[in-house]
């Protein structure tokens, strides 16, 4: 008796690739297809892609095989999803049937899925694939052509672009081998954004605010009147924010190939910018389903998550939000398995102060009453409140001010301060893992980088006991310090440093 061939494929759980045995077994009896190891809908359908596809690749398919036809795929007490399972069912049948040349299997990869004319379709999570390539020390891919540039910024391992099933065969034969994918450079930069920060009239307190927020990766909430430009505020700040590291980049690319987005953009070489509209629900902010995705938390990781309007969010979706900017991550708990997703990110957020939004407006008149004010206030918690480490009222701009001539400054003079500080941070916290920015720092640390003189020590010291902080404000307003520290190339944080930072707790509404 022949031995069952086995080969590998992979699985997504959550972000993270898990390798999977494909074994096919052919045995006497009356024509049967199975496929067994806990398959999705989409997997067991692959038996009759795999059938069209080797078919019309002028291949004997299954169904003229009258046996009995096995694919196992192990372990088998992991749930698998997604046609991605159909090369490596196609290749496993065609050295079961000994339509193929025995070749060494264990040290291959196999993805894809195929469609009816027997060509290879695009799939989510390549790139994180060939990270498990990488982990598991397995020297080559077979991946979809339209996902090899994806795959190929993995270094060590080689990337065989796959266009349909004939071509994989003759490689696979050493008839007429395929050209790896040459190694992808990931040249990191900025988002193409059509709001520039520089081209905002007027609003230097809130320009401020965002440079120190892009320093040191700080959470920001606006307040003010409608239309004053909290949102337009938003938009620009990811104008300039710095280009993400290399090893940033392929973890941002990591969660986007996970949920299946890097169709139009092989890997995230800036930061993302994501804007969900209020009414998100839990899962689509948080992530889950069933079968987990990540959400727009960790689709904002490394970058800015903005939620305009925040009161008018749910409020469980808000109240979500506060684990995550503690821990930089989200754990997603169903009743068979525990998922964790990144979810380090800055958080910008723009409120109105009341339901008709010109509370203390100095032009038109508020006509909400108190109860309504207070109400609408208090739909942002005070646990998630006290998480801003930036809190700041955008005034309405006069007419006359916004018609004059803008300033000359751009955003390459914020960029280059932006990324002098956070350069600073980077030669900081290099031997700190996970810390890549002041915002990241643990209380801990904190205390250790925020070293405070002699003015310093004393100027906190008054403040704190004529103004009630919490400990994590405390803690909040040494982060920023630190920052604004950054900004002015100063090793110790001085007393101007802290009372800037202390401005920024002011509390909205108060």
């Amino acid at each position: 008796m022949s031995s069952v061939p086995k080969l590998y494929a992979a699985e997504l759980d959550g972000i993270t690739a898990e390798l999977i045995e494909v074994e096919a077994d052919l045995n006497v009896g009356l024509h049967s297809f199975n496929i067994v190891g806990l398959a999705d809908k989409a997997v067991s359908e692959a038996k009759e892609r795999v059938n069209s596809a080797l078919k019309n690749s002028g291949i004997k398919p299954p169904t003229k095989e009258n046996r009995r036809i096995t694919i196992n795929l192990a372990p088998a007490d992991v749930k698998k999803s997604g046609a991605h399972f159909d090369l490596p069912i196609a290749v496993a049948y065609l050295l079961a049937s000994d339509q193929l040349k025995p070749f060494k299997t264990d040290d291959k990869i196999f993805i894809g899925e195929l469609s009816l004319d027997g060509s290879v379709r695009p799939v989510a999570g390549t790139l994180n694939i060939a990270r498990l390539a990488q982990r598991k020390k397995i020297p080559i891919v077979f991946v979809p052509r339209e996902n090899a540039r994806e795959a190929a910024v993995i270094k060590n391992i080689q990337v065989i672009p796959v266009g349909n099933v004939r071509e994989l065969i003759e490689h696979l034969e050493g008839a007429k081998l395929i050209t790896p994918q040459p190694f992808t450079e990931i040249v990191p930069g900025h988002p193409p954004s059509s709001v520039s920060l520089s081209d905002i009239k007027g609003h230097e307190a809130a320009k401020r605010a965002l440079l120190v927020a892009a320093a040191g990766g700080h959470n920001v909430l606006f307040s003010g009147p409608p239309g004053t430009g909290k949102t337009m505020l938003a938009q620009a700040f990811a104008s300039i924010l710095p280009p993400p590291s290399i090893d940033e980049a392929i973890e941002i690319t990591q969660i986007y190939s996970a949920a299946g987005l890097t169709a139009s953009q092989p890997f995230m070489s800036w930061r993302p910018f994501r804007s969900p509209h209020h009414s998100a629900s839990l899962v689509s902010l948080m992530g889950g389903g069933a079968n987990p995705r990540p959400g727009e938390i960790s689709l904002a990781h490394r970058g800015v998550l903005f939620l305009d309007e925040i009161p008018e969010f749910h409020r469980d979706v808000l109240e979500g939000l506060r684990q995550p900017l503690e821990d930089g991550k989200i754990h997603v708990a169903r009743a068979k398995r525990t998922l964790t997703f990144p979810a380090r990110f800055a958080l910008l957020a723009a409120m109105n102060p009341c339901p008709c939004g010109y509370f203390e407006d100095s032009e038109k008149e508020c006509r909400c009453t108190a109860h309504e004010i207070m109400r609408y206030q208090k739909k942002i918690s005070g646990p998630l409140l006290d998480r801003f480490d930036i809190q700041l009222e955008v005034p309405r701009i006069p007419i006359e001010e916004l018609r004059k001539q803008s300033a000359a400054s751009n955003d390459d003079e914020y960029r280059t301060r932006v990324r002098s500080a956070r350069a600073r941070q980077y030669e900081r916290f290099k031997t700190v893992s996970g810390v890549y920015a002041n915002a990241d720092m643990s209380s801990k640390l904190a205390e250790g980088y925020a070293a405070l003189d002699s003015a310093g020590e004393q100027f906190l010291k008054r403040v704190l006991e004529k103004n009630f902080v919490s400990p994590r404000g405390y803690y909040r307003i040494l982060k920023v310090a630190r920052t604004i520290a950054d900004l002015e190339q100063s090793e110790r944080v001085s007393q101007n440093h802290l009372a800037e930072a202390f401005q920024y707790r002011v509390k909205t509404g108060e």
